[in-house]
């Protein structure tokens, strides 16, 4: 079965040639509008789209100054915020390619990516990532500037980037038209960025995204018309991930303004400032919102839980009419507006009150977590993609949003179902090959232009569902296939108290778990059950732990057939995190890094 018509190809048969024009009809459409706001000390900043355009052209010029051409690369490794970017349009609009780099990359692989990509300038959030560099400056030979956002630099080989504007301040008094004469020639298949892929195995890959990926996703999702000019985007997502790199792409298309912080720890107390229409996130953010609100009010209990549950049960009754076309009766109407006062409304405020939808990508979002905003009144839009599909290339739309499902294709994208049930993909998304990796991209992209994206699916009038990864699927011993995706799924929604659980069983004659507590949730539950003395190590070692998360594993086992069901489980003494490897920057379980690592704890639950 295959998705994706001529009809929604012309809707994106007419696009601008590169990011930098794009940006430019955005900034002379609407010069006056705000673009982004920062944090700034106790409060907020804003640039205006002009404002931008100013900055944009110093940092630009800046990078002229100090010799960077055309597809030139120019690698940034920074957490989320203004300055990220301000210098990746820079780099855009002088037809150079940034290169990503997550911040959390250990200094091996830094210089791997930077050697790999050739880069010829790097921006460094800080003095960390600049001595991340400096330790294999060496190696890099033609890395010939180091940027720094906050720090002093050298003065010679790490300077700030105050003095990269001033030395674009200067050329552009000398040479005005200097960065316009260096977008002009830039075109739809120029180089933009190399995204090196974090992966769960190996070294990073380096996936060749040009000028049209990006321009194609801004266009695309304009023309599904479900964000306009008046949005305000709360963006914390990493910017060295595909995901928030498009929703950079897609806001100058549509010209909404974006708040900018990087920081999770300020998400909930942001959005309650910033008061933003939409917001993008993995689905862990999700979850976590949902199990806080649930643990607190079970751990409150009495007259405020019964309540709860009440609003809960009117609002996934309303929450069922509305995904059948259906309006509820008067009487249930009116249950559901007592519901909203009384609850639903306080969990909204407490996201700033003007949420018109979430955006979830990156990872699966259980269709619990999705059900239970719903039922609160905040609709969460699934979507699907790849880093070698620049992101989005399937996406739920709010008036037609089916939960389970990641969406149709966007206008313009093509997709199959394989034999062996992997979705295909093709159309103006899909990169143009691995960096330095001939071989690995033959693999994965045919000469009909089909990218293979590793997932297993099926399309359901028009709409997709992804079901594992092919990679991933187990098969017992006893030659029962077992897709542990669905299962993780599944569990992360009834156990609040869970952060990870990654499924084992391949050859074995059964499945088993390794599951870990979520610091802050047990922390919680720990201090309203006579536990709060005991330090988060203690716990995971606690036996009414366990117990609680045996009742979760027997309630995730109750939907599953019993050839998939959890036969035993252990809680491992600590989380899983991207430092310690276990984790991807973009909050995707390593699964042969975390089983390698737990072998010995694996081997035991079937001895």
């Amino acid at each position: 079965m295959t998705a994706g018509t001529t009809e929604s190809a012309e809707l994106v048969k007419d696009r601008p040639p590169s990011i930098g024009r794009m940006f430019l009809d955005r900034v002379e459409s609407t010069p006056d509008r705000e673009a982004y706001r920062y944090p700034d000390g106790s409060g907020w900043t804003s640039l205006t789209w002009r404002q931008t355009k100013d900055r944009v052209w110093k940092i630009g010029a800046g990078l002229l100054a100090l010799g960077v051409e055309a597809e030139d690369r120019v690698s940034i490794a920074a957490s989320t915020r203004v300055e990220w970017i301000l210098s990746d349009l820079a780099i855009n609009s002088i037809g150079a390619a940034t290169t990503t780099v997550y911040p959390s990359t250990n200094l091996e692989d830094v210089a791997y990516i930077l050697s790999d990509a050739g880069v010829k300038v790097a921006f460094a959030e800080d003095d960390e990532q600049v001595k991340k560099i400096l330790e294999h400056r060496s190696q890099l030979a033609e890395l010939t500037k180091v940027v720094v956002f906050d720090g002093d630099g050298d003065g010679d080989f790490v300077i700030t980037l105050a003095r990269l504007e001033e030395l674009g301040r200067e050329l552009l008094e000398e040479k005005p038209t200097a960065v316009d004469d260096a977008l002009e020639p830039v075109g739809p298949e120029t180089l933009a960025t190399l995204v090196y892929t974090s992966g769960t195995t190996g070294r990073p890959k380096g996936v060749r995204l040009v000028n049209d990926n990006w321009v194609y996703e801004g266009v695309a999702a304009d023309a599904l018309d479900i964000l306009n000019i008046n949005d305000l985007q709360y963006l914390w997502l990493p910017l060295s991930h595909v995901f928030g790199k498009t929703l950079e792409a897609i806001q100058l298309r549509a010209g909404f303004a974006t708040a900018v912080d990087g920081n999770l720890d300020r998400i909930v107390e942001n959005l309650g400032v910033v008061k933003p229409t939409f917001m993008a996130g993995a689905p862990r953010i999700f979850e976590k919102v949902r199990a806080k609100v649930i643990m607190g009010v079970e751990e409150e209990g009495g007259a405020k839980k019964k309540i709860f549950d009440w609003a809960f049960g009117v609002g996934f009754k309303v929450s069922a009419l509305e995904q059948a076309g259906k309006k509820p009766g008067p009487l249930l109407a009116f249950q559901h507006g007592l519901a909203d006062r009384l609850v639903f409304s306080k969990i909204k405020n407490r996201l700033g009150g003007r949420i018109r939808f979430f955006i979830s990508g990156s990872a699966k979002l259980s269709q619990d977590v999705a059900e239970w905003f719903h039922a609160a009144g905040m609709t969460i839009l699934e979507g699907y993609g790849l880093t070698e599909t620049s992101a989005a290339i399937f996406v739920n739309l709010p008036q037609d949003c089916r939960f389970g499902t990641v969406g149709p294709p966007l206008p313009g994208t093509e997709v199959t179902i394989a034999d062996d049930g992997e979705v295909l993909t093709r159309g103006p998304a899909v990169m143009r090959g691995y960096h330095n990796l001939p071989d690995l991209t033959a693999e994965t992209l045919d000469e009909d232009g089909w990218y293979h994206t590793g997932d297993i699916g099926e399309l359901d009038n028009g709409y997709l569902r992804i079901t594992d990864r092919k990679k991933d699927f187990i098969k017992t011993s006893g030659g029962k296939y077992v897709a542990p995706q669905k299962i993780e799924v599944i569990f992360k929604a009834v156990s609040p108290q869970s952060s990870q659980i990654v499924v084992h069983g391949d050859g074995r004659n059964y499945c088993t778990a390794l599951i870990t507590l979520d610091p802050d949730a047990i922390t919680e539950w720990a201090k309203h059950h006579d536990l709060g003395s005991m330090s988060y190590e203690e716990l995971t070692r606690s036996p009414r732990v366990r117990e609680l998360v045996q009742g979760h594993v027997d309630e995730l086992n109750a939907r599953l057939d019993r050839w998939e069901t959890i036969k035993k489980f252990e809680i491992l003494p600590n989380d899983l995190t991207i430092e310690s490897g276990d984790m991807t920057p973009s909050m995707k379980v390593k699964r042969k890094s975390v089983e390698k690592r737990y072998m010995d704890v694996l081997d035991r639950m079937y001895t």
